[in-house]
């Protein structure tokens, strides 16, 4: 396909990518990219998904698993409250779309399988954390808790690690990654504080002194950081790493930093002939229903954001 030919394929796509590509890759007036993301609540995945919203404000009976959660069965389960909430977030879902006071409803009927602590208050883990900081600053939650969170338990060299609680005082690439994307959200909506900003900062540049794909002890490359997966759940790659500091170059109103440069010819690389990357690694487990396609076959969304990012690095460099 040519590059025309690759755009009007992405334009033909559900309204919760669709609006994406008109507004990052066609440069659409803000009126149509708009109707488009409106569409995304009335019809396609936005709609099945909201629908599946039980009257208790949850998904699947559950905070982070699902009521029915084995350990058998294969992969994570994603079907669960926040990764619910966490897709409706990054389609660009308003939040009036959810049932009326799905913040209170939470706050009431929510509590995490970590020793039952109440869903707004967060709970030990970095990640969990960091989904539900930008999942109630979107519901207009009371998160302040969890701000202060994130400054106090960022570790010496920088970053977070989910095992902290189990004594690891070094950071975790995945770790640090959803704790930078998800700050980066809540500040885009509420401001954010100096202080978190500051961590922001300091977590984004652990990754960077890295080379987004090394590690720093021995200068290996990272398992299956260039495997790239949509949806990317809670996954370390790099071209989930690039689109993180694609909005925050945008955010900061700072220019891309060349120790970028080696995870963009990696992105760049791996486009096919045909214009698209396909999907190479999708996260195993339950789901509602399937967003993109399966193992092989080119991915509309996995196409946008390499585009998105190659876009961004060429203009911006």
């Amino acid at each position: 396909m040519t590059d025309d030919e690759v755009l009007a394929w992405l334009r033909e796509s559900d309204p919760s990518l669709r609006w994406k590509v008109e507004r990052d890759l066609l440069d659409a007036p803000p009126a149509t990219w708009e109707a488009t993301r409106a569409l995304v609540a009335r019809e396609g995945y936005g709609a099945r998904l909201l629908a599946l919203q039980d009257e208790d404000g949850l998904w699947a009976g559950g905070a982070y698993f699902p009521a029915d959660a084995s350990r058998e069965e294969p992969g994570q389960p994603w079907t669960a409250t926040t990764w619910s909430l966490n897709t409706l977030r990054e389609w660009g879902v308003d939040a009036t779309a959810l049932r009326p006071g799905t913040a209170a409803l939470l706050d009431r009927n929510a509590r995490w399988e970590y020793e039952d602590l109440p869903y707004w208050g967060g709970e030990v883990d970095v990640c969990i954390n960091a989904f539900t900081l930008a999942n109630g600053a979107w519901l207009g939650a009371d998160v302040d808790g969890i701000r202060n969170w994130f400054v106090e338990h960022r570790l010496a060299d920088g970053g977070w690690n989910c095992e902290w609680v189990e004594g690891s005082t070094r950071s975790s690439f995945a770790s640090t990654l959803n704790a930078v994307i998800h700050i980066l959200d809540d500040e885009r909506r509420t401001g954010g504080t100096p202080e978190l900003r500051a961590a922001r900062h300091a977590g984004e540049e652990y990754i960077l002194e890295r080379r987004v794909r090394h590690r720093l002890s021995t200068d290996e490359v990272l398992p299956s950081v260039d495997r790239f997966g949509y949806p990317f759940r809670w996954r370390y790659t790099a071209l989930r790493v690039l689109d993180h500091f694609r909005a925050a170059s945008e955010a900061d109103g700072t220019p891309p930093d060349p120790r970028l440069a080696e995870a963009v010819e990696v992105v760049r690389n791996a486009r096919d002939a045909d214009g698209t990357w396909h999907q190479q690694d999708p996260p195993v487990g339950r789901e509602w229903f399937p967003v993109d396609v399966p193992a092989g076959l080119p991915s509309p969304w996995l196409t946008f954001f390499a585009l998105r990012v190659l876009r961004w690095w060429s203009t911006a460099t």
